[in-house]
């Protein structure tokens, strides 16, 4: 295996674990860090679905306690029952609106002016939403959910199909929106997460399976590992930062990052058709 081809299948996999789960859209990174490297044809955008399982299993290592803790309970109590019932709610309308319109969205959306516009529009419903967010909390924790607030974020979640809303930024600024306290809608949105992403990885390497073959696999692992320890450094971060901080910067940063896509379309440096 080429080693250069394994740095950038490192590079990459950091580069999925540090935006997986912020609120700026670990897809309009990896398709700027690909056209960057050149690693952007079709197997490389079947490696950048497959290596959110390595930020996924980082996010289950971060909130195993509570994980193992509901499986254990799962038979006997209400409220292990209910978390449970809430996450597959809440993981519901992806799963039927992805395999409905997920190849529309592909060929129609994927353009510069769709993404840049998601960026920075997200980046101002960010900021709205910090703004107003200290009046409208009605739900502390995410034992706190009910079923309904579960199928909103959820169809909130159906948004980031659109290429650069981001999938954490729709579900936690969503949340936050619908009055979730900021912790709240971040632990829903990673634990929504891990259906989600499995179940999408899941399906793109079954689908795109003739792409692969078994000498792909040191590039996929190097990817994963990365993909991890990036998203397991990342996730730590981020449930600190959100006990004294806002959202806010990821709002600005989500602007500038807007303007990043569109210069960059223009001049014709990267290619942001998916």
């Amino acid at each position: 295996m080429d080693l250069v081809l394994l740095l950038k299948a490192a590079i990459m996999g950091v580069v999925e674990g540090l935006t997986e789960f912020l609120p700026i859209s670990s897809t309009g990174h990896l398709i700027l860090a690909g056209s960057l490297l050149g690693f952007d044809d079709d197997k490389a955008k079947v490696f950048d679905i497959a290596i959110q399982t390595g930020a996924i299993v980082a996010v289950i290592i971060v909130y195993w306690q509570k994980i193992r803790s509901t499986l254990v309970a799962l038979p006997t109590q209400t409220q292990a029952q209910r978390f449970a019932l809430n996450v597959f709610i809440g993981f519901l309308p992806a799963v039927v609106l992805g395999l409905l319109l997920g190849k529309a969205i592909k060929e129609h959306l994927f353009t510069p002016g769709v993404v840049a516009t998601t960026f920075i529009l997200g980046g101002f419903v960010i900021l709205w939403a910090e703004r107003r967010q200290q009046s409208t909390v009605r739900v502390q924790d995410v034992d706190e959910m009910t079923p309904l607030d579960a199928l909103k974020v959820g169809l909130v979640q159906c948004l980031a199909m659109v290429p650069g809303t981001s999938r954490s930024g729709a579900t936690i600024i969503g949340g936050m929106l619908l009055g979730l306290s900021r912790r709240a809608a971040t632990d829903f949105s990673f634990y929504l997460a891990i259906p989600t992403l499995i179940g999408a990885g899941a399906y793109s390497l079954y689908k795109e399976r003739a792409l692969l073959s078994a000498a792909d696999l040191p590039l996929f692992g190097v990817g994963l590992v990365f993909s991890f320890l990036s998203a397991w450094a990342c996730v730590r971060w981020l449930l600190r930062y959100i006990s004294s901080h806002s959202f806010t910067p990821f709002a600005w940063y989500r602007i500038a990052f807007g303007i990043v896509v569109l210069l960059t379309s223009w001049m014709g440096w990267v290619d942001w058709h998916g």
